[in-house]
């Protein structure tokens, strides 16, 4: 990683920590910490991959963490009927 990407802790929905680096993609940083995202298109459009990012939802599979000023998120399942 480069020095403009900075650490970040976070608390998956199983109440387990990891370390990752804000630009990393969410798919990446979930499977290096043992935690499953439901995945579908990979390309943004069906939300199997919807997470809660400290309230805010976002798709995994094109999204990458951001910078956390405390330098810790939450991170929560999206909860879908369908998936």
């Amino acid at each position: 990683m480069t020095s403009g990407h900075k650490r970040v802790e976070i608390l998956w929905p199983d109440g387990q920590r990891s370390v990752s680096h804000n630009g990393e993609d969410w798919l990446s940083a979930a499977r290096q910490a043992g935690v499953h995202v439901p995945t579908g298109c990979m390309g943004g459009s069906c939300g199997a991959c919807e997470i809660d990012v400290d309230g805010t939802t976002v798709r995994a599979c094109i999204s990458t963490v951001p910078a956390s000023a405390s330098g810790q998120l939450k991170v929560e399942l999206a909860t879908d009927p369908y998936w």
